[in-house]
């Protein structure tokens, strides 16, 4: 690895302030209640989809003591189909302890930030230096790639000594003049860098500033980095989802355990195996029974191939498995959290 590149810093705020991305709603706030929901839902997630998401999410809870003051179900709707679920559950808990330990009012350093439910080293380090000019570094996937590349840094990113080190570089070349009006350019432009310029595939380096002062580009291999050689193994599972619906409408929904697939989301009776599905239906006074083609459903992880089934449902009063769940009338799924699959089924 080379040694660490002068005037790193300041070329990455120049370029930020001129080519930058500025279009995003949560960029011209220094509001960390906002800067934080933007940051949580745009981990593992498209910008486009967040773009979606924010505004209504603002909506319904316009600041962290609204937010804090919800049930978890009311969360959990408004982030319905955005995934990753643990994400809702944990800003919930993170907006209640913001109210509970200190006041209703975001902590204004990375340290503290970060001893927050949800909230981690590189969430805590975004918060800070976008809203309180901290100089603080942050390391996401984008980000990583950047550094590595301009500091032809080799070593394997699995190994956590390895991803120490980086974070010690990354923080070493932070800007040092003005910080509180320096860093939340030179944050945002890195992650501009990453995004749109510093590709993972077929990076732009004509364009990119740093060129000059990028090891990778100066060896001629840039998309040898990042160096990470451990793989996240996928698994795979077969789910079988059961759709009754009564006469009016209504759809037998029930409430996942905290943990494990979509946990506490309503969802549609869950079964490993086709047996369970018709196991479920014996005591059950149905028809029209119709075993739909199975579907693919990808989580970060895991593949989920979807088995539905649905079936008509006569009389009004009968429970499918009696205190695991309840019927629920159409107009009333849009105040629960529902999985993708799950929505797309009570839609069809």
């Amino acid at each position: 690895m080379t040694s660490l590149p002068a005037g790193f810093a300041g070329r990455i705020v120049r370029w930020q302030r001129t080519h930058g991305r500025d279009g995003m709603p949560w960029q011209a706030t220094r509001d960390p209640y906002r800067v934080w929901l933007s940051e949580i839902m745009l981990q593992q997630t498209q910008v486009s989809r967040v773009l979606d998401y924010y505004p209504r999410f603002l909506v319904r809870f316009p600041d962290v003591r609204s937010l804090a003051a919800a049930t978890l179900d009311e969360v959990y709707a408004c982030w319905s189909g955005l995934g990753y679920y643990s994400r809702a559950r944990n800003l919930h808990r993170c907006a209640q302890d913001i109210v509970a330990a200190h006041g209703g009012e975001f902590p204004r350093s990375a340290g503290q930030l970060e001893a927050l439910p949800g909230i981690g080293r590189s969430t805590a380090a975004a918060v800070a230096s976008f809203c309180f000019g901290e100089r603080a570094a942050i390391l996401d996937g984008n980000v990583k790639r950047v550094l590595t590349r301009v500091l032809g840094f080799d070593a394997d990113l699995a190994v956590a000594a390895n991803e120490r080190a980086l974070l010690m570089h990354a923080q070493a070349l932070l800007p040092r003049r003005e910080p509180h009006a320096s860093m939340p350019a030179y944050t945002q432009g890195l992650m501009d860098l990453g995004a749109t310029i510093c590709l993972p595939r077929n990076p732009s380096c004509l364009r990119c500033p740093v060129k000059a002062i990028c090891a990778a580009r100066l060896q001629g291999k840039p998309q040898q980095y990042p160096v990470k050689t451990r793989q996240v193994r996928r698994g795979s599972q077969s789910l079988w989802l059961l759709r009754a619906a009564r006469d009016d409408g209504a759809v037998w929904l029930e409430k996942r355990p905290a943990t494990g697939v979509w946990g506490g989301l309503y969802c549609l009776p869950v079964f490993d195996s086709a047996d369970g599905v018709d196991r479920a239906l014996r005591d059950l006074a149905h028809e029209d029974r119709h075993d739909a083609p199975p579907f693919l459903h990808v989580l970060t992880h895991k593949d989920l191939h979807l088995h539905p089934v649905s079936v008509r449902v006569s009389v009004r009063g009968e429970a499918l498995r009696p205190n695991a769940g309840r019927w629920f009338t159409p107009v009333q799924f849009g105040e629960l959290g529902l999985p993708a699959p799950v929505q797309r089924l009570l839609a069809s």
